[in-house]
């Protein structure tokens, strides 16, 4: 969608208060942000407590996140994107 020439960013709305289509709002996208890093972090917190014992708080975050924000940026949440479509058209037909 545009406004007065210029693209609308992903969680700006246009004239008749309405998101570009296919496009969800912020809110969705930090709910299943959410969906996807807590569980990441909850077993990348348990397998690393099998190695991770003596390292520093700082370091294990470095590592844990160094792995969950690119698994999920790249792959889960996409991901779960195109199913909450889906599932959004689904119910918009009906």
């Amino acid at each position: 969608m545009e406004r007065e020439g210029k693209a609308l960013a992903a969680d700006e709305l246009d004239g008749q208060h309405r998101h570009a289509p296919g496009v969800a709002s912020v809110h969705v996208r930090v709910i299943v942000t959410w969906l996807a890093i807590f569980p990441l972090v909850a077993v990348g917190m348990s397998v690393m407590g099998l190695f991770a014992t003596g390292w520093s708080p700082v370091l294990r975050a470095l590592l844990l996140t160094a792995v969950v924000v690119p698994t999920t940026v790249y792959f889960i949440v996409p991901k779960l994107l195109l199913a909450y479509g889906k599932l959004s058209r689904r119910h918009q037909t009906r």
